[in-house]
């Protein structure tokens, strides 16, 4: 018989009895949503890059690059971490209209970050920010106008599951 110890994982067996990590099917647990975006440069051009994390265990819940920074992104990237997650409060840095409008919209409770909240906010987007700028330095966008913006969206995606993964390995 096989007993699980309590991990980080769910582990299935296949049908040489090997056990697997499975880290799609775990669930994890949400107190918040802390949000905020931010400015960078790809290639010629400027984009907004949308950032939610959870405050307890710091992992990146969604993020998002648009061309544009409006109440509809907002409202529609929020709603994307509420079908994977579920409606939780969503704490932001106040500054804009977009997020308070969004979250009304999605019947959402929405305050703003306390200091401890913006700090890890802030550094988590500024981890990412710094790490996109060595990526485009090696792999830079060659495209002057009309790029889709695939290559960033497969980058951040990449670097999103390694940083969940490693911080998930750490709590273990």
């Amino acid at each position: 018989m096989f007993h699980q110890k309590k991990s980080c994982f769910n582990l299935e067996l296949d049908s040489k009895t090997k056990a697997k990590k499975d880290i799609s099917k775990e669930k994890k647990y949400v107190s918040e949503f802390i949000v905020d975006e931010t400015i960078f440069k790809v290639g010629y051009e400027f984009v907004f890059l949308w950032v939610a994390i959870e405050p307890l265990d710091k992992v990146i819940l969604g993020i998002r690059i648009s061309l544009e920074r409006s109440m509809l992104i907002a409202e529609h990237f929020l709603r994307s971490l509420v079908r994977k997650y579920g409606k939780h409060p969503v704490s932001t840095d106040g500054g804009e209209t977009w997020y308070l409008q969004a979250c009304k919209f999605l019947k959402i409770k929405h305050h703003l970050h306390s200091s401890y909240e913006r700090n890890i906010i802030e550094r988590t987007i500024q981890y990412v920010k710094d790490r996109t700028e060595c990526f485009d330095d090696y792999f830079p966008c060659r495209k002057e106008k009309g790029c889709k913006l695939g290559h960033v969206i497969n980058w951040l995606n990449l670097f999103t599951n390694m940083h969940n993964k490693m911080i998930i390995n750490n709590d273990c």
